[in-house]
C-alpha cells in the first residue's frame, strides 16, 4: 500500500497519478513500479531509497521524464506531460530538469569549465555568457581553481561537483540524481549530499535522489523507502526511519 503524501504546500513539481512502468521479456512481464502515487512539492530534498532492484532508477526515469509510464499518468506542473513527443519532452528536460548520475557522465576531453558550459550551448547561449555562468556554478560548488582540469585531473568528489554545477547552470526548478554517492567513499558520499542540500536551502531547487545507503537519509528533509516497486513510506522530516 502507498503511504499517503504529505499534504501539499504549493502545486507539485512533478506528480505521478497511479502510475506503474513493467517491462517484458519474453512471455515474462515484470513490474519494476507499481500504482505509485507521489508528488513532489517545491522545495523538496527527497531521497528515494531501498535495495538493489526496487525500483528506484524507474521511478527517477518518470520523474525526470525520461520514460513513460504504462500505465497512469505524469504531470509536471499540473500539466500531464507523459503523452507527449520526444521534442515536447527534450524541450522539458532541457529547461526544467537537471540531473546528476553516480558515473558522473563527465565528457573527457573537456575541460571542468567545458563540462558545465556544455548544457547552455545546447540551449543557445552565447558563449561568454556561458562562460560566465559555468565560472560561477564552479565557484559555488568550491571548484573555481580547477576550471582547466579535465575530469581525469579530478578526484571522484570533484567529479561530482563538477557534474553539480552541470545540473545547476541551466537554473532548473528540479534536480534528478541517481545514486550520486555510488562511487564515492563515505565521507565524501556525505560532503556531496551535503552541498546538494546547501544548494536546495539557498536556491530553492527541488532536487530528488536516489541511494542504496540508510545512512544518508539523516542528511535530507524528506525520504521515500520503495520495496518491490511500490512505495512502503513516504515520511517528512530529516532522520533515519524508526
Amino acid at each position: 500500500m502507498n503511504a499517503a503524501v504529505s499534504p501539499a504546500r504549493a502545486e507539485p513539481i512533478v506528480a505521478l497519478h497511479d502510475a506503474g512502468r513493467f517491462f517484458q521479456l519474453g512471455e515474462t512481464r515484470i513490474e519494476a513500479l507499481r500504482h505509485v502515487t507521489l508528488s513532489v512539492l517545491p522545495g523538496d530534498f527527497l531521497a528515494i531509497w531501498g535495495p538493489s532492484g526496487s525500483g528506484k532508477s524507474t521511478l527517477l526515469n518518470l520523474l525526470g521524464l525520461i520514460d513513460a509510464p504504462s500505465y497512469g499518468r505524469v504531470l509536471f506542473r499540473g500539466r500531464p506531460v507523459d503523452r507527449l513527443d520526444d521534442n515536447a519532452l527534450s524541450d522539458y528536460r532541457s529547461s526544467e530538469i537537471g540531473f546528476v548520475f553516480q558515473n558522473f557522465n563527465l565528457i573527457p576531453v573537456l575541460t571542468a569549465l567545458e563540462n558545465v558550459m556544455l548544457p547552455l550551448y545546447n540551449q543557445g547561449v552565447g558563449k561568454a555568457e556561458a562562460r560566465g555562468r559555468a565560472e560561477q556554478w564552479l565557484r559555488k560548488v568550491g571548484l573555481d581553481g580547477f576550471v582547466d582540469h579535465p575530469p581525469e585531473k579530478l578526484s571522484g568528489g570533484q567529479r561530482q561537483r563538477v557534474a553539480i554545477a552541470r545540473a545547476m547552470v541551466t537554473e532548473p526548478s528540479l534536480i534528478i540524481a541517481d545514486e550520486p554517492t555510488a562511487n564515492l567513499d563515505s565521507q565524501t558520499s556525505c560532503e556531496v549530499i551535503d552541498l546538494m542540500h546547501t544548494l536546495n536551502q539557498k536556491t530553492r531547487v527541488t532536487f530528488v535522489l536516489s541511494t542504496h545507503d540508510p545512512r544518508l537519509l539523516a542528511r535530507v528533509s524528506r525520504h521515500l523507502e520503495l520495496r518491490d516497486g511500490q512505495i512502503h513510506q513516504d515520511t517528512v522530516g530529516a532522520g533515519l526511519p524508526s
